[in-house]
């Protein structure tokens, strides 16, 4: 079961990367039958995760994947990621991590800090840090959204207000140089502008699949980022889109 669920992570990886796979390359990559490929894709189909076609399959660019279903894509992009945001914090900071998969690699770097202020609506990201003695660590509360083990609502945001912070590293999902910066979920995207209000530097981390990716609901626009950090799949299109609007862009 355990390779079944890797080999099908690893599939949504190619077709994130690619846009589309065929079954006999699949079939070679993986060394399994072309049939157990197909098999594969039927499954990934009827949870909603690509599109089947003749001979392989498509990806779509509105897809909600689940939170775990996330945390499976583009790990390595995310850890490498998460060490660069973790290197810009500097002793005794104040800073906010938005709920999310790559936010989450943030909070795996802040072991070796003495003196750090966390502010999370991010269950994954609390549980990580509980037993770090050097952090102290402040969950606005709010209402669970299980779809991104998130909390948000009224109360995260009435608590939110009370405080600032030095830097928000925030994720999202999807990247518009020309219109701004959107998420799938209108509670997340409140919470998400004012956690922006509150804070000195907005720094996102995202990789570069989320420029061909959409998002209902909008969060800012690109004026309000300070940061970004990101692999070095993003065009020179999008750089110099984004350097328009003052973004500074690191590539990791």
């Amino acid at each position: 079961m355990k390779k079944t669920a890797y080999r099908r992570a690893k599939i949504l990886e190619e077709l994130d990367k690619d846009g589309q796979v065929n079954v006999n390359m699949l079939s070679k990559l993986f060394g399994v039958s072309e049939v157990t490929i197909r098999n594969d894709l039927d499954k990934l189909e009827k949870n909603n995760l690509l599109v089947r076609a003749h001979g392989g399959a498509f990806k779509s660019n509105n897809l909600i994947l689940t939170f775990s279903q996330k945390k499976k894509l583009n790990m390595e992009v995310k850890t490498r990621i998460g060490r660069k945001a973790a290197s810009l914090i500097e002793e005794g900071d104040t800073i906010l991590l938005d709920s999310g998969t790559t936010t989450f690699e943030i909070s795996r770097f802040l072991r070796d800090f003495q003196k750090l202020t966390v502010i999370t609506n991010a269950l994954d990201i609390v549980n990580n840090l509980a037993q770090q003695d050097n952090l102290e660590v402040f969950m606005p509360g709010g209402y669970l959204k299980e779809f991104s083990m998130s909390l948000v609502g009224p109360l995260a945001e009435r608590n939110l207000k009370q405080l600032s912070c030095n830097k928000l590293f925030l994720g999202v999902d999807s990247i518009k140089p020309d219109k701004g910066v959107f998420t799938h979920h209108i509670e997340e995207a409140q919470l998400n502008q004012l956690m922006i209000n509150l804070t000195e530097e907005v720094i996102l981390v995202s990789d570069s699949s989320k420029f061909s990716k959409s998002g209902m609901a909008f969060i800012c626009e690109c004026d309000h980022i300070h940061k970004l950090i990101t692999d070095n799949g993003i065009s020179d299109e999008h750089l110099k889109a984004l350097e328009k609007h003052n973004v500074e862009v690191i590539v990791v």
